[in-house]
């Protein structure tokens, strides 16, 4: 189960991510949650991945879907606070180095001014 929590600093949307993004719900909660964001025109977005504790391929799926359409849109996708295995995951699938990985939520959100 995935649950999304949703909270803005200045012009940044901030998602709290607490669960799985595996094939599923999941996924398509995250999916549509960003596409949600987009059309509101809302496209500096902050994925706060601290209590993600499992990402199957379809959740990195999610991940590289949502950084090319907020890119698409003129916005801007980072990640902030990677668990553990969600690092391992994204270092092995060499994905690492694509997404702004930020460990501090006020450095994180400075980032997008």
């Amino acid at each position: 189960m995935l649950t999304i929590t949703e909270r803005t600093i200045d012009e940044v949307t901030i998602l709290d991510l607490d669960g799985s993004i595996r094939l599923g719900d999941e996924e398509s909660r995250l999916r549509d949650t960003i596409k949600g964001l987009l059309d509101a025109g809302r496209n500096k977005i902050l994925l706060n991945m601290e209590k993600v504790d499992y990402i199957d391929s379809s959740g990195i799926g999610a991940l590289v879907y949502s950084f090319t359409t907020v890119r698409r849109h003129g916005g801007q996708l980072k990640l902030m606070n990677l668990s553990d295995r969600v690092q391992d995951v994204l270092t092995l699938t060499k994905l690492l180095s694509v997404f702004d990985i930020f460990n501090n939520e006020e450095e994180a959100v400075r980032s997008f001014m």
